[in-house]
């Protein structure tokens, strides 16, 4: 569901529809463009939607968002004919996406996470709409209840990436240990080929 939140109520979205809100455009500005409330935190199921919504002849480039948000995704995403990148970083806003287009202009979204409730959910995507060119994601969420970075799926995907992260560390330990190992005899080189 897309709606305009000045104009009406979010109705209740049968399972599966958009519910997104996006500023009309001459209110763009401040902090984020516009909220979503995802289904899930599956970026398979989720981006794809959101992305062809916003899209004008396939205009949507990149998708930033934080990785312990979001499930695991390839680096490239199809929709319709074009491919999107996925980017995830721990530096990413938790509670945002961005969209990056062809032009290196940006949507960014204010993510409400998939379990809020739905008076709440609603009354953040209503007040997205509304917000003022200094309010942060910080502020929009207080104002309606919820608290920043507490989406209760961070903690389960902070979990699900542990033993990732401890192989990570393992490998890493070899790595400066291989390293560490002195070169026997001297080496040199010729140019940028090793091998004369």
């Amino acid at each position: 569901m897309t709606s305009n939140p000045l104009t009406a109520d979010p109705v209740e979205a049968p399972r599966g529809a958009l519910r997104l809100t996006v500023k009309p455009a001459s209110a763009l500005g401040g902090s984020v463009d516009g909220a979503w409330w995802p289904w899930s935190v599956d970026p398979v199921a989720e981006f794809p939607p959101l992305i062809a919504e916003l899209a004008v002849d396939g205009d949507i480039r990149r998708v930033c968002y934080h990785l312990d948000s979001w499930g695991r995704t390839g680096r490239g995403l199809e929709v319709g004919e074009f491919v999107v990148w996925m980017e995830g970083f721990h530096a990413t806003q938790p509670d945002t996406v961005t969209l990056i287009r062809a032009d290196y202009t940006r949507v960014r979204l204010l993510v409400v996470p998939p379990g809020t409730p739905d008076d709440a959910a609603h009354a953040v995507l209503r007040s997205t709409a509304t917000a003022g060119a200094t309010e942060t994601v910080e502020d929009i969420l207080a104002r309606n209840g919820l608290v920043a970075g507490t989406n209760p799926v961070h903690a389960a995907a902070a979990a699900r990436e542990r033993p990732l992260a401890a192989d990570q560390h393992l490998w890493d330990a070899r790595v400066r240990a291989a390293l560490q190992r002195p070169v026997l005899g001297p080496t040199r080189f010729r140019g940028n080929n090793p091998a004369r």
